[in-house]
C-alpha cells in the first residue's frame, strides 16, 4: 500500500461505514476497483468497506475481459445451474460468517465508525435488500437484529427479484425465496391475493443503467417490493456496470449524502461539493 493510499486508510477509521457487496462471479478487490472513483468521491464523508461473498463460482464474460487475472471469483448465491447445491441454511450461515468476517477485519484495522449503510451491485443489490427486509421483520416482531447493526438505507445497483429469505429455520414469507434457489431464476415466488406483499420500507437509492440489458428486471424490482416513498430511482447511460464517469458518479453521491443526511446517518454534514 502506498503512504498516499495509508493515509487515506486512517484518515476515514472514524467515519461511518457502508457495506459494500459484490456481484456473483467477481470479490471483493473487483468491486473495490470498480467502485474506485464512487469511493473517491465519498472519501470525505464515509469508509466503504467491501465484504467478500463466501462461495466459489465461474465468472461471466463480462468480467474475465477485464478482471480474468484478479480471481478466485466469489458469489453470496448460487449464481449458475452447475454451482454446488447448498441448503437455505447453509447458505445463510456462510453469507452471516463472510459479513462478520468483512466487519471484524475492519475493526481490527482500526475503524471505529458506525455502520449505517449497504451498498450492493447486482446479486449484491439482491442480497443487500434481502438483508435490509429480514430486519424490517425483525424491528416488527421485536426480534433481535441480525448482521450486527441495523442498518438505515441501501445503494442498490442493477439489482432484481425475487427478495431472498436470510433467517433459514424460520418459515420464508410469501414473496420471497428461500436462499438455496438460483440468483438469476426469474420464476416468481407463489402470492397468495389474500396476502400483502411484502414490501421494503427502508430508504433505498436504486442505480439503473439504461443500456444494461437486465433494465426490465431491475425496474420490475423496484416496483414490486419498494416503498415508492422511500426510494429514489437514478438513471444513467450505461451497461451492466458501475459508473466510473465523473458526470454520472457525482448524481449518485448527491443522492447518498442526502439520503444519508435523512436518514441520520450522516447528521450534520457539509453539502457536497463536486471536484
Amino acid at each position: 500500500m502506498s503512504l498516499d493510499a495509508q493515509d487515506t486508510e486512517s484518515a476515514s477509521l472514524h467515519l461511518p461505514r457502508i457495506l459494500c457487496l459484490h456481484g456473483g462471479g467477481t470479490n471483493a478487490n473487483i468491486f473495490s476497483m470498480q467502485c474506485r472513483v464512487l469511493k473517491r468521491h465519498l472519501s470525505s464523508h464515509f469508509r466503504l468497506v467491501f465484504a467478500e461473498g463466501p462461495f466459489s463460482t465461474r465468472p461471466g464474460s463480462d468480467v474475465t475481459s477485464v478482471y480474468g487475472k484478479h480471481g478466485p471469483f466469489k458469489a453470496w448465491l448460487r449464481t449458475w445451474p452447475e454451482d454446488p447445491w447448498r441448503s437455505a441454511e447453509d447458505i445463510t450461515e456462510h453469507i452471516d460468517m463472510a459479513i462478520s468476517a468483512a466487519t471484524t477485519a475492519d475493526d481490527m484495522r482500526g475503524a471505529t465508525g458506525p455502520w449505517v449503510g449497504l451498498l450492493g451491485f447486482s446479486q449484491g443489490a439482491k442480497v443487500a435488500a434481502s438483508i435490509l427486509y429480514s430486519q424490517q421483520i425483525q424491528r416488527q416482531t421485536s426480534s433481535p437484529i441480525t448482521f450486527g447493526t441495523e442498518f438505515r438505507f441501501a445503494v442498490l445497483v442493477a439489482g432484481r427479484g425475487p427478495l431472498v429469505w436470510l433467517q433459514a429455520g424460520q418459515k420464508t414469507p410469501p414473496g420471497l425465496v428461500d436462499a438455496c434457489q438460483l440468483s438469476t431464476s426469474t420464476r416468481e415466488p407463489f402470492m397468495s391475493p389474500r396476502v400483502a406483499a411484502p414490501i421494503l420500507d427502508t430508504p433505498t437509492i436504486h442505480v439503473h443503467g439504461l443500456r444494461d440489458l437486465g433494465l426490465p428486471l431491475h425496474r420490475k424490482f423496484l416496483a414490486q417490493y419498494f416503498n415508492p416513498y422511500s426510494s429514489v430511482l437514478l438513471e444513467w447511460d450505461g451497461e451492466h456496470r458501475m459508473a466510473v464517469k465523473t458526470a454520472d458518479v457525482v448524481r449518485v453521491v448527491e443522492c447518498i449524502l442526502t439520503m444519508a443526511r435523512a436518514t441520520g446517518a450522516l447528521p450534520d454534514a457539509p453539502c457536497y461539493i463536486a471536484d
